[in-house]
């Protein structure tokens, strides 16, 4: 094998070596097809796995069953589960049987299968329109013409209100069991709610009283795979802060408009829907804003010709400055503030999510059906980067270095790190000026997906594999090669690529030195919080491998 010395440091070429696989726990074969997966904590000790009928919940130490069973045994009203939703905090899952207008829905233990409470009386219910609030151990359930508080143990309906419309989304918990919180309208629900407006409302949970309420810029929404809300709302002493598609702040008390620096964006044309999807969204197009002290920065992407920078003072609202025009930027999806410098990342990885379904002829008299869950980081062009003053927002430096393209851009200390695909760039925040330019290449992987940092390094993810780099010489320092493969997750030290047909290899970032588990095509992984873990859900097996 051909070392490669590069300024003292041996850069490892474990692609090369002889590959290990990563160590098996257990391995568990189950009675019944794995269709719905959930993988719990290593606190909090198991998970379950089920198909259409039936559901084994497992111990997450050692494999074993805790319990099984069909569902039409553990809840007599249900033949088959069409969607299962686990809410982890409350310790049960939801169970939906749909049936043209008669849906059942079922309440189980999630610890023992114990059958809590099963009703009918809510219809075209989805995970989607149930959100589990912990501190008052209950359920809002959004309805076509009302929101509904239930009790999660017991199913009992405490109160309805038809003066709030949409699905509870973020909220705040202010004392005296009130909360301030959001609606939205989830893109497959959209004809579900009438006379849905954009809601931002106090309310009084133990009885439905909407102590105020007021209306929001922008739209309100959650990834259709991954789930996690695309705004935050919080609050701060007497007032509300929204940020979404910049900031909007509130009187806690009132409710009253304090200030709005805000515009609603959608991300039309950016990325086109594979085929089949049946969810589809695109999400980090437009940098959130940034605070520093007393300052904040916005985005102002509401105009498709032309996008400014703007500075607000953060307590009153006052707009401070308006940044000359950045013109035709479809996406700018990183801002920085270093400095006296505003740091503009424009066009690059945004994210795309889909729900893929796909019912096909088999050629035989019935069907094929696949299901995909899909996440992956498309480029969006035009491609720049541009920095502007922090004092009066007028534009200090841009490259025309990345006209044709950029991956992504971090900030590591006092360096902007800009990667164009092909290259590893330094660049002064102050002029400009590049302090090393690196071919990624060097790092023996080829092209670059997108970079992240570790410690005091650049890591490069590719399609075939990882490189690490010296984030301020530029030198390589480790590296790992693999086939075609994408990120599927990383925790700590730990990096998880997956291919296609689901063999995935767990990258140790200090080093690149990686091991791999091949699994079946279609196989589920979940890596768990720790990071210390992958479950594996093939067909009928479920296997816990380590990534140490």
């Amino acid at each position: 094998m051909k070392h490669l010395f590069i300024t003292g440091s041996l850069l490892c070429a474990t692609g090369l070596l002889a590959q290990e696989d990563m160590p098996t726990m257990w391995e568990t074969k189950l009675e019944h097809r794995i269709e719905h997966t959930g993988t719990g904590t290593e606190e909090r000790g198991y998970s379950y796995a089920a198909s259409e009928k039936e559901i084994t919940v497992f111990d997450n130490k050692t494999g074993a069953t805790r319990w099984t069973g069909r569902f039409k045994d553990l809840a007599p009203r249900l033949n088959k589960v069409d969607e299962l939703v686990p809410f982890w905090e409350s310790n049960v899952l939801f169970l939906f049987d749909r049936k043209m207008g008669k849906d059942q829905i079922a309440c189980l233990d999630m610890s023992d299968g114990r059958l809590l409470w099963a009703t009918d009386k809510y219809q075209n219910v989805t995970d989607e329109n149930v959100v589990y609030i912990p501190e008052l151990d209950g359920f809002a359930i959004s309805l076509k013409e009302r929101l509904v508080w239930m009790m999660a143990r017991t199913g009992e309906e405490r109160w309805s209100t038809d003066k709030f419309k949409g699905v509870v989304g973020q909220y705040v918990v202010t004392g005296d069991n009130k909360l301030v919180m959001v609606n939205f309208v989830p893109g497959n629900l959209g004809a579900l709610f009438s006379g849905y407006k954009n809601q931002i409302v106090r309310i009084d949970l133990t009885n439905g009283n909407i102590l105020w309420e007021n209306t929001y810029v922008g739209r309100a929404e959650r990834k259709v795979i991954t789930k996690e809300f695309l705004y935050d709302l919080d609050v701060v002493d007497d007032k509300v802060f929204l940020r979404m598609n910049g900031m909007q702040v509130y009187d806690l008390n009132t409710g009253a408009n304090v200030y709005t620096a805000a515009f609603d964006y959608t991300p039309d044309k950016l990325v086109g829907a594979p085929s089949g999807a049946k969810k589809f969204g695109v999400y980090h197009a437009v940098a959130d804003p940034v605070i520093v002290g007393d300052d904040l920065y916005v985005l102002d992407m509401s105009n498709k010709k032309s996008q400014y920078v703007k500075k607000y003072d953060k307590n009153s609202g006052k707009l401070l400055w308006t940044s000359p025009e950045i013109k035709e930027a479809r996406a700018i999806p990183a801002m920085y503030v270093v400095g006296d410098k505003v740091l503009l990342q424009i066009g690059g990885n945004v994210e795309a999510q889909a729900y893929i379904y796909k019912r096909e002829p088999d050629g035989q008299g019935g069907w094929n059906i696949t299901e995909e869950w899909r996440v992956w980081h498309p480029n969006v062009k035009p491609n720049g980067i541009q920095a502007f003053s922090t004092v009066d927002g007028s534009l200090v430096w841009e490259s025309e270095r990345f006209k044709k393209g950029i991956t992504n851009a971090v900030v590591v200390g006092d360096q902007f790190i800009v990667c164009s695909g092909k290259e590893l760039y330094s660049m002064d925040i102050a002029t400009g000026a590049e302090k090393y330019a690196v071919p990624v290449s060097k790092g023996g992987l080829g092209l670059a997906d997108q970079i992240m940092v570790y410690k005091d390094m650049i890591v490069v993810i590719g399609d075939k594999g990882v490189s690490t780099f010296n984030s301020r010489t530029g030198e390589p320092v480790a590296m790992g090669k693999y086939k075609k493969s994408d990120l599927e997750d990383y925790e700590g030290d730990r990096m998880i690529l997956k291919t296609a047909k689901a063999d995935i290899a767990c990258f140790d970032l200090d080093d690149c030195r990686f091991k791999e588990f091949k699994a079946r095509t279609g196989a589920i992984t979940s890596m768990s919080t720790d990071g210390n873990f992958v479950y594996v859900y093939e067909k009928k097996n479920v296997t816990k491998v380590g990534t140490r």
